[in-house]
């Protein structure tokens, strides 16, 4: 009996343990799928992004009277899309819309509701809707760095609602790195690459330790933007948004280069040495692209688009530099970007050379030879097409095919 009782408990303690296991296993193989769901994930995105859009209507009405934008944008509109966040950041209209706020006098301060819209959005895990946030951030830096240092901090208004958002932009941008620095390794001549054969030959058992150059030291939470922390906080916010740079609109693009050639100094006549030790020819065209810059800076409705004078440590030029040579020599940049970049980029060499920036001066002469050299072989391919154009083309003689039979 006693045999038998074990026999009969063995099979049905293995039978129990069988049967809650596999409910069990069912159920988190439905939770699995339910969560992956590719279609269900679709759209739950679409409804956080309209519903992140929706919420602007109660802060952002209607358009301002002196748009030129359509009368019939809407932002219900735009969280009707397929994709309501990526519509957003295509509008000119809905960019027209919250700059203008962002660009009033009372904007920034911790009460600010498109502030804390702009901080709630950034936090949210919908990447789409990060895009949002970080297109105003050339904006967003250039105004709250133009006020910080154009008026006296004793009597400047609050501009918390600005750092909170920046400081959002950082936090995420610590979370993300680890602790971690931001490193490059550097290639050491020794070795032969596709540019080069070394002159020298070494030793194979003469070992080449690597190279590593720290683009970025490790990150400090940040719980406020002091004084001494605000060029690293700026810095790390420039250095994100050149993450995403590729996927910025036109005007986010032009909005920061011209905030950049701002921020060096717009009177100083040291940006045209430049181009004219070259050839005068190219120096009448940089003339001509701050012509044509100045008269184009109200394209985007933007009241404080200049901008004013402000310090440039290697914290904020690092990360401006990098995003002025996407801006210059991006194949899918308009000529605007380009013109633009290429304005702030004499003038940051200028005011490089002023303050004695070896890094600045070397990193802005480089893209300045880039963009020449860009500048001519696009005219050489237009003048060539112009001339093959006028060129009458010959008559083609007629094939003779040879049959055998």
């Amino acid at each position: 009996m006693e045999s038998n009782n074990k026999n009969n408990y063995s099979p049905s303690s293995s039978s129990s343990t069988s049967s809650t296991t596999q409910p069990a296993a069912a159920t988190a193989a439905a939770t699995t799928t339910t969560t992956t769901d590719p279609v269900q994930s679709w759209w739950e995105s679409v409804s956080k992004a309209r519903s992140r859009i929706l919420s602007l209507s109660s802060i952002l009405p209607s358009l301002p009277s002196s748009s030129s934008s359509s009368s019939s944008f809407s932002l219900s509109s735009l969280a009707e899309s397929d994709r309501p966040a990526l519509s957003f950041l295509s509008s000119p209209d809905a960019y027209s819309l919250l700059s203008s706020s962002l660009s009033s006098p009372s904007s920034g301060s911790g009460s600010d509701p498109l502030c804390q819209w702009l901080y709630d959005t950034y936090l949210s895990s919908d990447p789409d809707l990060r895009l949002i946030v970080l297109s105003f951030l050339p904006l967003l830096s250039g105004i709250y760095l133009s006020r910080i240092h154009s008026s006296d901090s004793s009597s400047a208004p609050s501009l918390s609602g600005f750092e909170a958002v920046l400081l959002a932009i950082y936090s995420s941008e610590v979370k993300s790195r680890g602790g971690k620095p931001v490193v490059v390794q550097i290639p050491h001549l020794s070795h032969p690459s596709l540019y080069h054969t070394p002159r020298n030959k070494f030793h194979k058992s003469q070992p080449q330790a690597p190279s590593v150059g720290v683009l970025s030291g490790p990150l400090e939470p940040q719980i406020a933007v002091k004084s001494t922390k605000r060029p690293v906080i700026v810095g790390v916010t420039l250095d994100c948004y050149f993450k995403h740079i590729s996927q910025m609109p036109t005007w986010s693009k032009v909005e920061l280069c011209r905030f950049a050639g701002a921020w060096a100094g717009q009177d100083c006549a040291c940006q045209d040495k430049f181009d004219e030790y070259d050839d005068a020819g190219y120096f009448l065209e940089g003339r001509n692209l701050m012509i044509s810059s100045s008269e184009s800076e109200d394209n985007l409705g933007i009241t404080e688009s200049k901008g004013v004078r402000i310090p440039l440590p290697w914290e904020i030029l690092q990360p401006l530099l990098r995003i002025l040579g996407h801006c210059l020599l991006g194949p899918f940049n308009t000529q605007d970007a380009k013109d633009a970049a290429s304005l702030a980029v004499r003038r940051l060499y200028a005011r490089a050379s002023h303050d004695l920036v070896p890094q600045a001066i070397l990193a802005a002469r480089s893209l300045i030879q880039l963009d020449k050299r860009a500048r001519e072989a696009a005219k050489a391919a237009a003048a060539n097409t112009t001339s093959n154009a006028n060129t009458p083309a010959k008559a083609k003689k007629h094939e003779i095919l040879l049959v055998s039979k």
